[in-house]
């Protein structure tokens, strides 16, 4: 429907303004000065390896994207689901609401293969399933593995902790059972869905437990610039700040980066950690996603795809 693109082509509209104007207000707030001396300060080999790990992040991303489409029965080429995730991504990771302004780039490319708003919708809330389980199971290791830190940050006692990080693990342990048991389609409320098999939910906690990994890696080579601090430790604090950010759909991840760097580094060095991992993480591939959607609105622009004729369109036609 015509009414239904337009609306699609707005919100990649906003969402491309709105990340423009948030790159410009979080890095109008730093002098060309503070950024040039943050990065620095980072030897070569840590700035490198933060890099290294943002590219591993979005190449788990895309992995997101992948499984999703398997699960909505749309499976694509690699090539089409890597182009559409990092564009999506780059810009929805900047833009907040990711869920909406990643969902409209991705509608604009997947429709264009032959995917229909309930397919793109399977997708995107599959990608959100795979990140609640990516958190959720670096969140409970972390919490096993490094309690002292986790009870520190939370409040609680050591003791609560370890339950906690254990509980976790018990509901992913239940999450993939209910896939494994489960077939038929569930009724909550006014929705109808059914859960992944549970070969699928095993490769989303994989892959989005190695997401969230190689972002606190990142963050942890970038740490080390200033203070010698163990990986599990990062781990842990960025995973519960994120558990928060997450939850309030804040954009760019405002407020998670500050409460890691705070809690892990004195005060003069948070301000230098989280400038140099703003601009390895969320500035270097927005421009690069930017480009992308620019270079792809014009070439199929310039080529339209020949699309076949749904069931759908074919009943239309014939009634006609």
């Amino acid at each position: 429907m015509m009414w239904r693109k337009a609306v699609v082509n707005l919100l990649v509209a906003v969402a491309i303004a709105l990340s423009l104007w948030l790159i410009y207000r979080s890095v109008s707030r730093y002098s060309a000065d503070e950024i040039a001396r943050s990065l620095g300060v980072i030897p070569f080999q840590h700035l490198a390896m933060a890099i290294v790990f943002t590219a591993l992040n979005y190449a788990c991303l895309t992995g997101f994207d992948a499984l999703g489409l398997i699960y909505a029965g749309k499976p694509l080429p690699y090539r089409r689901v890597a182009l559409t995730s990092f564009v999506s991504l780059s810009i929805g990771h900047n833009v907040g609401l990711s869920a909406l302004s990643s969902g409209a780039i991705r509608y604009r490319f997947y429709s264009r293969w032959g995917l229909g708003t309930e397919d793109v919708a399977k997708v995107v809330l599959f990608s959100g399933l795979t990140v609640a389980l990516g958190l959720l199971t670096l969140c409970g290791v972390s919490m096993l593995v490094s309690s002292d830190s986790a009870a520190k940050i939370t409040g609680l006692s050591r003791g609560w902790v370890v339950t906690v990080g254990l509980s976790i693990l018990l509901i992913l342990m239940i999450f993939v059972t209910l896939c494994w048991q489960l077939r038929r389609p569930l009724n909550v409320w006014h929705w109808t869905f059914k859960l992944p098999t549970a070969r699928l939910a095993i490769a989303q906690i994989l892959l989005g437990t190695l997401n969230f990994s190689f972002i606190a890696a990142g963050l942890h080579e970038l740490i080390l610039a200033y203070q010698d601090v163990s990986y599990w430790d990062v781990s842990t604090v960025y995973a519960i700040a994120n558990g928060a950010a997450v939850a309030s759909h804040v954009p760019g991840g405002l407020g998670v980066l500050e409460a890691t760097t705070q809690f892990l580094l004195p005060q003069a060095a948070t301000i230098g950690a989280v400038i140099a991992f703003r601009a390895v993480y969320f500035f270097m591939p927005l421009p690069l996603g930017l480009l992308l959607f620019g270079i792809s609105e014009r070439f199929f622009r310039t080529h339209p795809l020949k699309t076949k004729p749904t069931a759908a369109t074919t009943a239309r036609a014939q009634a006609s």
